[in-house]
């Protein structure tokens, strides 16, 4: 019973991430990571709590923050870790943090024309419970047109998690582009 409400939560997320495939946003994903991999190259998988940088902002419990919160469990979950609930005892914790603004961007009507852009960067690290070594971090940057309505969240959030962990763990020290 422990574990329902980030059931709930991932299957929510699963549930939209399927419906939204269609309407991704199309701009590209900036992906930088950085890691410790064990002798055989990989790094150890187990159990994994999602939860807030340890400095979180008060918004840690909005809907955009679970949003981006689900995404990263949800990857998790695919490549292979066990995702519980937070507080709950657990081999790893994988810290989440996204910021989102506005910036204006040249647009493609000539000199003088503009669009507004929201940049937006997720940041997940994951550390080890036991000493709180960090075994993997990274972020996923991407601009996309303003303007979007709420469902955009889960989207975006969608894809920055999904650029994020693509062939995790990813070389280390590397900025790649995903489209």
């Amino acid at each position: 019973m422990r574990n329902l409400p980030i059931l709930l939560v991932l299957a929510a997320g699963t549930t939209l991430a399927g419906c939204t495939t269609l309407a991704t946003p199309s701009a590209p994903v900036d992906v930088t990571r950085f890691h410790l991999v064990g002798a055989d190259g990989q790094i150890a998988r187990g159990t994994i709590a999602v939860g807030p940088v340890t400095n979180a902002p008060a918004d840690s419990q909005s809907f955009e923050f679970r949003s981006y919160a689900a995404a990263v469990a949800a990857e998790l979950a695919r490549i292979g870790y066990t995702p519980v609930a937070e507080g709950a005892a657990t081999d790893f914790l994988a810290r989440v943090d996204y910021t989102r603004g506005t910036q204006t961007a040249d647009g493609d009507g000539g000199p003088g024309r503009t669009q507004r852009q929201v940049r937006t960067q997720l940041s997940v690290a994951i550390e080890h419970r036991a000493d709180a070594a960090v075994v993997w971090e990274g972020r996923a940057d991407m601009a996309a047109d303003a303007g979007a309505d709420p469902a955009e969240v889960t989207r975006r959030a969608n894809k920055l998690a999904a650029a994020l962990f693509k062939g995790f763990p990813g070389e280390s020290g590397r900025t790649i582009t995903v489209p």
